[in-house]
Formats: C-alpha cells, sequence, structure tokens
C-alpha cells in the first residue's frame, strides 16, 4: 500500500520545481542508447509533473512492493528461410547470392506452361525402336559371327576324320572292321557335303558383316536423331525423315533368313543402298550449274570444286570397289560351288572301298582338298570381303548423290552451309580442306589435258 500527503506550498519555493527547472536547464545529449525505465517511475514522473503544474506541492511517502515476474522471452513468428538464406545469415552475410524465384512460388498457372509438340513425341518413339535396333543388330551379329567359327571347325574336323577313316580301310582292314569304316567314312563326307551346302547358302561370315553394318548404321541414325532434337524443336518433316530412313535400313540390312535374306550369289554386283530413294536421286540427272552470288556460304567455286569430287568418285573410287566387288563375288561363288562337290566325291569314294586302291586315294584326296577349300572360303571369310566391297560401293554411291541433290537445288537459302556441307564432304574422304581443293584442281586439270588422274578421293579406304 502507499500512502499519499499533500501539503499546500507556494509554487515557486517548492524543491521539486526547483530541481524540475535544473532539470530542464540542463544541456541536452543523446545518448545513442538509453535503457527503457520501469513502468512505476514514468507514472510516479508523471504524478509529480501534475502536482507542480497545477500549483500545489505534495509530499510523497510512498510504499510500493512489485512482485519480480519470471522473464517471459515472446519471439514474433519469422518467415521460413530457404536453404540460400540460411547459409548466408549463418555466415553474416546478407543478399550475397541471388536468388531465384522458382516456377512453383510464381503465381503462373501450370497451363501456361510450353506444351511438348506432337512431332518431338513421335521423334523420341523413333529413337526408342532406332537404339532397340542397335541392340538386335548387335546381338544377332555376335551369333552369326559364332556361327561361322563352329559350322567352320565342325565341318573340317568330320571332314578329316572321315578321310582318315577312308586312309585306314586302304591300310589293309577286311571283313566287319572294313565294312563299319566304309560307312562311316560315307555318312561322315554326306553329312559334310549337307551342312556345306547349307552353310555356303547362308555366308555366316556375310552375314555377321551385314549385322555389324547395321549396328554402325542405326547408331549414326540414333546420334542425327539425338543432334535434331538438342539444337531445334522437331517439326513433322524430321519426323517423315526419320521413319523413311529407318525402314530403309530395315530393308537394307534383313534380320531374319528365311524370305527376307540378302542374295549371296546375285547375278550382278550392285552397291548396298541403305537410305531412302527420292524422285529426285532415282532420275540421276546430270547437276545443273546456279548461278552463286556468295550467299549462305555457296560460291560458283565452291561449285566447280564439288562437281570435281564427284567425278573423281565415279571414275576412281566407285568403279575400283566395283571391280573388286564383281571379282570377290566371282570367287565366293566357285569356292562355295567346290566345297560340297569334292566332300561328295569324297562320299562316293569311300563307298567303293575294299573295290580297289583308287577309291580310297579318291576319297583321301577329295576330303583333304574339301578341307582346304572349307577353309580358305570361311576361314578367310570371303564373304565378308564381298559385303565389305559391297558396303563401301554403297557408300561412294550415297556421297556421290548427296552432293548431286545439293548443287541441284537452285534456292541457295534451302541447301547446307556451303563451308559446313565442304567440311563434312572432306571428313567423310579422310582429307582436309586444302586437300580437297587440290583433289579438285587435280581433277580439273586431268580433265583438260584428256587424261586420268592417279589418285583416288577417299584416304580412308
Amino acid at each position: 500500500m502507499a500512502s499519499l500527503h499533500f501539503h499546500h506550498q507556494p509554487q515557486n519555493s517548492h524543491p521539486a520545481y526547483h530541481k524540475y527547472i535544473r532539470e530542464e536547464r540542463k544541456p541536452t545529449h543523446f545518448p545513442q542508447k538509453e535503457k527503457a525505465k520501469p513502468i512505476y517511475n514514468m507514472a510516479s514522473l508523471q504524478a509529480t509533473s501534475f502536482l507542480v503544474s497545477s500549483g500545489y506541492s505534495a509530499r510523497i511517502n510512498a510504499a510500493i512492493s512489485v512482485p519480480k515476474l519470471p522473464g517471459i522471452r515472446i519471439s514474433a513468428p519469422r518467415k521460413p528461410l530457404n536453404l540460400v538464406e540460411e547459409l548466408n545469415l549463418r555466415d553474416g552475410f546478407t543478399r550475397t547470392i541471388p536468388i531465384e524465384k522458382s516456377p512453383a512460388t510464381t503465381n503462373t498457372r501450370i497451363d501456361q506452361e510450353p506444351a511438348t509438340t506432337g512431332a518431338t513425341v513421335k521423334l523420341y518413339a523413333i529413337l526408342e525402336a532406332v537404339a532397340d535396333r542397335v541392340e538386335m543388330h548387335k546381338n544377332i551379329g555376335e551369333q552369326r559371327d559364332n556361327w561361322n567359327k563352329l559350322l567352320l571347325n565342325s565341318i573340317n574336323m568330320i571332314t578329316l576324320t572321315a578321310a582318315t577313316m577312308a586312309g585306314v580301310t586302304a591300310g589293309g582292314a577286311a571283313g566287319a572292321p572294313l565294312l563299319a569304316l566304309k560307312l562311316s567314312s560315307a555318312l561322315l563326307f554326306s553329312a559334310a557335303t549337307g551342312m556345306l551346302l547349307v552353310m555356303n547358302k547362308i555366308q555366316p561370315s556375310q552375314l555377321a558383316e551385314e549385322q555389324r553394318n547395321a549396328t554402325r548404321l542405326f547408331k549414326q541414325l540414333h546420334r542425327q536423331i539425338q543432334t535434331t532434337l538438342a539444337l531445334r524443336d522437331p517439326t513433322e518433316l524430321d519426323v517423315k525423315d526419320a521413319m523413311e530412313k529407318t525402314l530403309a535400313l530395315d530393308k537394307a540390312y534383313p534380320l531374319p533368313l528365311l524370305g527376307r535374306m540378302i542374295e549371296k550369289f546375285p547375278e550382278k554386283f550392285e552397291p548396298a543402298v541403305w537410305w531412302p530413294k527420292s524422285d529426285e536421286t532415282e532420275g540421276r540427272k546430270q547437276p545443273k550449274k546456279v548461278a552463286t552470288r556468295g550467299k549462305n556460304g555457296w560460291s560458283e567455286d565452291l561449285e566447280d570444286e564439288m562437281r570435281e569430287v564427284i567425278e573423281v568418285i565415279k571414275t576412281k573410287d566407285s568403279e575400283d570397289y566395283m571391280r573388286l566387288g564383281n571379282l570377290a563375288l566371282k570367287v565366293n561363288k566357285i569356292l562355295a560351288i567346290s566345297g560340297p562337290l569334292l566332300t561328295g566325291i569324297a562320299a562316293a569314294g569311300s563307298a567303293f572301298l575294299g573295290h580297289g586302291s583308287w577309291a580310297a586315294m579318291v576319297a583321301v584326296t577329295a576330303g583333304a582338298l574339301a578341307s582346304t577349300v572349307n577353309t580358305f572360303e570361311h576361314g578367310g571369310q570371303v564373304g565378308m570381303v564381298v559385303e565389305m566391297y559391297r558396303n563401301c560401293a554403297g557408300f561412294f554411291t550415297l556421297l556421290e548423290e548427296s552432293i548431286e541433290s545439293t548443287i541441284q537445288e537452285g534456292d541457295l537459302e534451302k541447301r547446307e552451309e556451303g563451308e559446313m556441307f565442304e567440311m563434312n564432304v572432306a571428313m567423310k574422304l579422310g582429307r582436309s580442306l586444302s586437300q580437297l581443293r587440290d583433289l579438285a584442281r587435280k581433277s580439273s586439270s586431268s580433265r583438260a589435258d584428256g587424261t586420268s588422274i592417279d589418285e583416288f578421293a577417299s584416304k580412308l579406304f
């Protein structure tokens, strides 16, 4: 409780008044930070000011007991910080790392985001199909390479075993042993003949090379589609082009053997074709000269250079690989006929064992020759060599058609950029830009002199 006693005194004689005046006349200081005074001190100061201003003096005898309350810290809820802001505050820095607002925190609607086009979805579907074809051709290529090795070893072992039996029979066996050896030798030679007919028909080494080429070309198409998706938004024309290339590769390198296998012994050697044929390329028109004025990287000199490159490819590279391919095809035909023929002769000779030494000699000699021919044909992989020449001739045909179709395009803006096109041609031929231009100059001078150039366009193969 507090007891208050008031005594009336004149206003000017009250000591509190003089103290108040002295406080008012003191120079003013501005402390940097002043501690907050208790609430009851403020109340007493207000009471004193009231008494002084009203003309009364008051003697205040107060005994105020205020219970001490426990200290309670009340913190206002603050906005949760993200990771970047928390790291900045922890290190003592603020606004050090710029923070971008995520699309989720903005007021944009979901339906305002750019939607994936239908062409992009279709091209991704084709990309998945191409990747699956790469794996299929790779696995089947390994399987058919194993066929070549296993069949080669098996047929050679059968042939040599039958020839050995025929030789033992001629050494003096008689009776039941003679009959058993004669039958075994004849059966083994007959089995070798049948297996050779099948093996020479399908040419496992050539099949394996077809699958290796298909794997490489499908990987190339896979990378082209990925590049299209990375550089720009695809169009329906890109989807159509990718689909046509995929189907053309399926037709050029089929997976099944029955019904769709590539003819291994055609009447005429022809280059492989794994790209879609357009109306312009089927016509094979002579490229006409278009007036160029340095537009899109093209000039008359560059067009003349490309024409000279086409001429060298036609007269040297394509012609040489067609000649070698025809030669390899003829050799493969002869070997494919000779192997089963020799094993058949050996089987007939083994059937007459015991009727003279000539039968054993024929069986042994024919068996040894059959084993040698079989090893040379399938061990040397002559079928694979034929396919390699066929693929190389197709590569030069494709390069020739691509250059012709490009320079036939009258609108220069629709062509591929001139410098980029020249660099691509040089890289495909294994040459630098300066070497490609030197080749074009040599070809031009040779044609002017009426001679043929003694240099091939490609330095890769």
